[in-house]
């Protein structure tokens, strides 16, 4: 094998983690959200049983491929994501913002991830989190 094909440096997390492990994080997310973070579950579309809509998790689990440099499934079939303007309804404060990062940390605590890839990532998640503050 050559250098070239050990070094790592070059893939995007999501050929780290692949599709079917970006799922997992998608779902383990909302079973946390659910779990633990009942006012953050409330802000979304619940279905008739009161569980958060599985529409609502597949979109993000596409978000989260795209995101991660994996196919731009979701720009395809919903256009760009405008974060801050889809999320504008929802007053979003600091409370907020730590709920879902809790439930992101969850997720990403159930994954095999190697340490520089995990810290890339929390820094990324809150990033995104913060910038989505509007209240």
């Amino acid at each position: 094998m050559s250098q070239e094909e050990d070094d790592d440096s070059h893939k995007t997390p999501f050929e780290f983690i692949g599709a079917e492990g970006v799922a997992q994080i998608a779902l383990r997310f909302y079973e946390l959200m659910a779990r633990d973070e009942p006012a953050l579950a409330a802000v979304h579309a619940l279905d008739e049983n009161g569980h958060i809509e599985k529409d609502t998790q597949e979109k993000f689990a596409l978000f989260l491929v795209g995101w991660l440099g994996g196919p731009n499934v979701y720009v395809e079939r919903h256009g760009h994501p405008r974060l801050r303007m889809r999320h504008a309804h929802v007053a979003i404060d600091k409370a907020m913002r730590d709920a879902w990062l809790r439930c992101m940390a969850g997720a990403l605590d159930e994954m095999s991830l190697h340490s520089q890839l995990r810290a890339f990532l929390d820094e990324r998640f809150y990033a995104m989190a913060d910038h989505l503050l509007n209240a």
